[in-house]
């Protein structure tokens, strides 16, 4: 008796699913194009691969600059080329301008920003934590607020889950220190994310108070000192004065509006 021949089955999916299918993301929603290009061009099998592989690499880095910018949670702000630099009556230019070099990502050295509200504290560290996800770096920016409602809602082992997420992020910004006050358990988490990250990961922290104003904001916190020290040992502190920005923005959108009525 002889044996039934063996059939041949046609996938059903198409080229550009089974792509998909074995990782290739790029390839498969150009596939028409590039093969078309290819054919014009009269690659090679060499070039076809090359070119394959180049346009992978590509599309995988831009979903990876996507992913670290959406995780950041910087979302919008003004480039610093719009920053007015002599708005303020008291800032320390090269400090800043060096910071967006990111030389102090290696160095894991701190960066705070010092100002009453206003002054593009916040618009500079958002700059900052930018220049650093182009650069590959991941980033975490967040509100005093809101980190430490997040740590506070959560459970044991969750808080444990977030808060090594904070200490291992490769930056961490920290804002707005000082504009709400919080508890001393909300102080002792915030001291345990600094200490987590102090002399391995640098972190950017702006406030509106000074460091002798901290106990206000934390009050009857045991641990304002050493949290300080911590963040102080190995950081670059920078006060910018002057009167806020957005009064002013404020002042001339209302002066344009009444010149049109």
């Amino acid at each position: 008796m002889s044996s039934p021949a063996l059939k041949t089955t046609t996938p059903s999916n198409s080229l550009s699913a089974q792509l998909q299918q074995i990782g290739l993301r790029a390839l498969p929603t150009q596939l028409d194009d590039f093969i078309a290009h290819a054919a014009k061009a009269r690659w090679s099998p060499h070039q076809i691969l090359e070119q394959l592989v180049q346009t992978e690499i590509a599309e995988r880095s831009r979903r990876s600059l996507e992913r670290r910018l959406r995780l950041s949670g910087i979302k919008r702000f003004k480039p610093i080329a719009d920053f007015e630099w002599t708005w303020p009556t008291k800032i320390e230019r090269d400090v800043i301008e060096r910071a967006l070099t990111l030389d102090f990502l290696a160095e894991a050295r701190n960066l705070v920003l010092v100002g009453a509200n206003g002054l593009g504290k916040t618009m500079i560290a958002q700059n900052i934590c930018h220049a650093a996800v182009l650069s590959g770096c991941s980033v975490l920016f967040r509100s005093a607020a809101a980190l430490l409602e997040e740590l506070q809602r959560q459970t044991p082992d969750g808080r444990r889950r977030k808060l090594r997420t904070y200490a291992n992020a490769g930056l961490l910004c920290i804002d707005e220190v000082g504009y709400l006050s919080f508890d001393d358990k909300a102080a002792d988490l915030l001291y345990e994310v600094i200490n987590r990250r102090y002399e391995r990961k640098p972190v950017i922290l702006t406030t509106n108070r000074s460091f002798k104003e901290w106990n206000q904001v934390f009050p009857n916190a045991t641990c304002i000192v050493t949290m300080l020290d911590r963040l102080l040992h190995h950081a670059d502190v920078t006060v910018i004065e002057g009167e806020s920005y957005r009064v002013r923005e404020s002042e001339q959108e209302t002066a344009a509006r009444r010149r049109k009525k």
